[in-house]
């Protein structure tokens, strides 16, 4: 959702539109090979945590681009924002969307599968419309407000989405260095 708000902010309605369209592309993959790592793997604790550190990799990147932020680029049209390159990697390199569908969606999707293909496909369908758009929704929301975030509130803002960004960049590293068992539960609450 950061991403979505900061590619608003930056760039506008269509690029935060763009990143939350990511799960629609990157999920089907996610969900294939969920299937099956759950149906040949008994550990995937070293996977996550190799994606969680590169994901943490990326999304600190683009914190560090958001905190050095000096100013609105009024001639947008040269520069290309990537947003769903940028989605589409966010979304492939953080653990949470391989994480929900080996606990949570695969044993559902599973669940609706034996019971008909209605179920499973509703299932889908409900998930990713609720999820892309909550997202599309909130980049409307946010790329109406846009006039009112000039000068210095544009800026304060991109640097505090920046600074959430690099957070949360803390965070996947904390959570693939616990996966890969470098640091134990005991630093970690």
């Amino acid at each position: 959702m950061t991403l979505v708000i900061s590619e608003t902010l930056q760039h506008d309605v269509k690029s935060g539109i763009k990143v939350a369209l990511a799960p629609i592309i990157t999920d089907l993959p996610i969900v294939i090979l969920t299937l099956f790592i759950l149906s040949k793997l008994s550990s995937f604790h070293n996977i996550l945590g190799i994606i969680s550190l590169t994901g943490g990799f990326v999304i600190l990147f683009m914190g560090y681009e958001s905190i050095r932020i000096k100013g609105v680029e009024l001639n947008l049209q040269e520069t290309k924002p990537k947003s769903l390159t940028k989605g589409i990697l966010v979304n492939t390199l953080s653990p949470h969307p391989y994480l929900f569908w080996l606990t949570v969606g695969t044993p559902i999707l599973t669940k609706a599968m034996n019971q008909s293909l209605i179920a499973a496909f509703a299932f889908i369908v409900s998930f990713w419309g609720l999820l892309v758009g909550s997202k599309i929704l909130l980049a409307i929301m946010v790329g109406k407000s846009k006039s009112f975030l000039v000068g210095n509130a544009y800026l304060y803002t991109m640097r505090l989405l920046g600074l959430v960004l690099c957070v949360l960049a803390f965070v996947l590293f904390r959570d693939g260095l616990k996966l890969l068992g470098l640091i134990g539960s005991r630093f970690i609450k």
